[in-house]
Formats: structure tokens, C-alpha cells, sequence
């Protein structure tokens, strides 16, 4: 009778902390899932992100096209304005999709915060000189287009300087080559053909595999001409159109080789 009772409360002891574990297990396991499905949402986001700065830089990229055969006397044709619409739309797409991963993954994130989050260091850049604290650095993809769209109202000595200020911050991005081309594009649009020169004579030193180069030679092209050194210019648009023969720099190149 003894053992009898003495199984009877080990049994009774042992069936809680058995439900116990199992409502522990299950809560991990839901623990785990809210985990891949943040982390899902996170990707998705990231994804979308870069998707929506390549979309930026080509609408950046056809109104640059658009601006300068303006300037060279060319009428804008119905393709350019077809693929800047696209674009347009697809940028749009993009940021709904992603509006919508930030306001889910906000949702989500709390739930799961206490297991897979630790806290978030706080505190902020401090001035060296005066020992307070500093400025924040805009993000990379603000401050690129702050640049660029001083660059485009034609306020050349604010673009220079937020182009060259994305360049010490972020000096290798994806835009960092395209940072350095759009200086020497503000030097040219001050007339500072030789500075302009210099600018792209950095990016294709610094950034040999940039896909800005094309552009870049025809541009020095230009300014050469503009400097009375129309030998010096034949030379780079000769090497546009023998080293990027299907580019959209070398049907300006053939051009200004046959005027």
C-alpha cells in the first residue's frame, strides 16, 4: 500500500511540471517561427531597399541623359520619356511593398523582442574639437539625393559639396563612382572645364570598373573641345566608341567625331 502511494504522488508531481515543459516547448517553438518570420520580413525589406536606391539612380541617370542632349540641341524623344514613366511606376511599387514589410515587421517585432533582441547601443558621434556632441550623418541614400537635386535645380557649389561630403562618408558604396562623376558634371556646368577634367580624371583613376566611364571620357571630351583642344577630345571619343561601342556614350561619341 505503501508503494502504492507513494507512485500515486510522484505521478501527481510529475504530470504538472510534464505540462509545464510541453507549454514551454510550445512557446519556443511559436518564439522560433515569429524569429523567421521577422527575419523574412527583414530580408524582403533589404531587398526592396536596394532595388528602390537602383531605380532612384536610373531615374537620376535618364534625366542627366535628357538634361545634357538638351543641352547639346537634341529634342527628347518618346522613349526616354516611356522609360522614366516606367520607372516612376516601379519606384512607386517599391515603396508601397515596402511601407508595407516596416509596418508588419513592426507589429511582429515586439512579440519576439524579449528572445531574439538585445538592447540597442545608444549614444552618437562627438565632435573631437569641441568634445559635443555631432550632427548625425544622413543616411547614404538622403544625402546622394540632397546632392543630386541641387545638382539638377543647377545650385553646382551645393552639389559639389554634398556629393563630396557622400564620398567621405561613404566612400565605398555603389555611388561612390557616380559621386565622383556628377562633381565633374558641376565643374562643367560652371564652366570650369578644366576642374571638370581633373573630377573625371580622379573617377577613372580611382574607380577603373565604374559604369560611369563611358560617360565620363565623352564629357572630358567636351570639355577639351570647350578648351580649344579638339585633337586632345577626338582621342577620348575615338576610345569610347573602340572600347564601349553599344553604350549611349558612344552614340554622342560618333557625333561629336562627325559633327
Amino acid at each position: 500500500m505503501r508503494r502504492i502511494a507513494l507512485l500515486t504522488t510522484l505521478l501527481a508531481v510529475a504530470a504538472p511540471a510534464a505540462r509545464a515543459d510541453k507549454d514551454c516547448q510550445r512557446m519556443q517553438v511559436q518564439v522560433t517561427a515569429l524569429q523567421g518570420q521577422i527575419a523574412d520580413m527583414q530580408r524582403k525589406a533589404a531587398d526592396n531597399l536596394t532595388e528602390l536606391r537602383r531605380l532612384t539612380e536610373l531615374i537620376a541617370e535618364q534625366n542627366a541623359l535628357l538634361k545634357r542632349a538638351l543641352d547639346e540641341g537634341h529634342q527628347q524623344d518618346e522613349a526616354i520619356l516611356t522609360s522614366m514613366r516606367d520607372l516612376g511606376d516601379r519606384v512607386s511599387r517599391v515603396s508601397e511593398e515596402l511601407d508595407a514589410l516596416r509596418v508588419a515587421g513592426n507589429i511582429a517585432a515586439p512579440v519576439a523582442a524579449g528572445a531574439a533582441l538585445g538592447p540597442t547601443p545608444a549614444g552618437g558621434a562627438v565632435d573631437p574639437l569641441t568634445g559635443e556632441p555631432s550632427a548625425p550623418v544622413p543616411a547614404p541614400r538622403e544625402l546622394y539625393s540632397q546632392a543630386y537635386a541641387d545638382f539638377a535645380r543647377g545650385n553646382y557649389d551645393l552639389a559639389i559639396q554634398g556629393f563630396t561630403e557622400y564620398m567621405t562618408h561613404y566612400p565605398d558604396t555603389d555611388f561612390t563612382d557616380n559621386a565622383q562623376y556628377w562633381i565633374g558634371e558641376c565643374l562643367y556646368g560652371e564652366k570650369q572645364y578644366a576642374e571638370a577634367i581633373e573630377a573625371w580624371n580622379t573617377l577613372f583613376r580611382d574607380h577603373p570598373s565604374s559604369d560611369k566611364l563611358p560617360d565620363g571620357r565623352v564629357k572630358k571630351g567636351m570639355a577639351l573641345e570647350r578648351l580649344g583642344r579638339r585633337s586632345q577630345a577626338l582621342v577620348e571619343y575615338r576610345y569610347v566608341v573602340d572600347r564601349y561601342p553599344t553604350s549611349p556614350a558612344a552614340r554622342i561619341a560618333r557625333e561629336r567625331l562627325n559633327p
